[in-house]
């Protein structure tokens, strides 16, 4: 498929309750429709919001509004050193995602709002307190970094990497170096504190919340999460231990392998490539779309 011409996305600014202001990119059609779902992308961790705007793209010539942003200390979103900056993956949900929804509330009011979610992103999707607003989700590879749910062939290599020497390295810096060493974006020391806790309960991670006390269960979305057979991040374990968390939520677990759309590898960030906008977008959008996988969709249930 080719895409028409590409929008000029608007650059906005956003203060988060705490007085950060985030930044990020809005795709708006010219005519207001209130019937027209609203997208908001969340990023994986340390992932700039760009990269996903051709996905973006695609999505608003189906008919979308779609919103992208960066979570603070990233991107559009970082404003100075990260040495001493202070941000978790509680705040990047909590606190980020939170204003972007109450955003999309303010500027398209009335219009269903959706959320596409990319490893953490799709952790962010239910620490909103806003969450009962969502509509329907899509994850895509989203998990909570559990080292013991990590592929067992890498298992501990993927541990060493990032469960000791990102946080040694980040111990040294005060922040993660990420982009000197080509590691994903710079990244907040409390983020890769989080990260690299050893723990599968998100409500022993830094936020000091517990399970009942988190918002997953304020979302009563229609959920599908997209996992890939060659992501040793997205294992089942590590998909199903994410979705028991949105407990009022209707939930779909799709697991797609390479070989599926006639390819060897795709693995934790290929899915968000324009290469894959024939075979793999039209997944996710005909859930944004009708909340259903189409006859012929790749992959199989779990």
């Amino acid at each position: 498929m080719n895409l028409p011409t590409r929008p000029a996305p608007e650059a906005f600014r956003e203060t988060a309750s705490d007085d950060y202001l985030l930044g990020g990119f809005t795709w708006r059609h010219i005519r207001t429709d209130p019937t027209r779902p609203v997208v908001i992308i969340n990023a994986a961790t340390s992932v700039r919001c760009r990269h996903y705007s051709r996905f973006a793209d695609y999505l608003f010539a189906h008919g979308f509004d779609v919103i992208t942003y960066d979570y603070r200390g990233i991107g559009e979103s970082r404003s100075g050193s990260l040495r001493g900056f202070k941000a978790s993956w509680s705040d990047w949900g909590a606190l980020d995602f939170e204003a972007i929804l109450q955003r999309a509330q303010r500027e398209f009011p009335g219009q269903p709002i959706d959320v596409v979610g990319h490893s953490f992103g799709g952790c962010a999707a239910g620490l909103a307190a806003s969450g009962a607003a969502i509509r329907r989700i899509v994850t895509v590879g989203a998990q909570f970094a559990y080292w013991r749910d990590y592929a067992a062939s890498l298992r501990w290599r993927m541990f060493g990497k990032w469960h000791v020497v990102m946080p040694l390295v980040t111990t040294v810096c005060g922040y993660f170096p990420g982009k000197r060493l080509g590691w994903l974006e710079d990244t907040p020391a409390g983020v890769v504190r989080d990260w690299g806790t050893p723990t599968p309960r998100y409500e022993t991670r830094p936020s000091g919340l517990t399970l009942g006390e988190l918002p997953f269960s304020r979302v009563k979305a229609q959920i599908l999460a997209i996992s890939i057979t060659d992501d040793p991040f997205g294992t089942v374990a590590a998909i199903e231990r994410l979705l028991e968390y949105f407990e009022s939520s209707e939930r779909t677990h799709l697991r797609i392998a390479p070989e599926d759309i006639a390819e060897e590898t795709v693995g934790h960030f290929a899915f968000f490539r324009s290469e894959y906008q024939d075979r793999l977008w039209p997944i996710a959008l005909a859930w944004l779309q009708h909340a259903e996988l189409k006859q012929g969709t790749p992959g199989r249930r779990i």
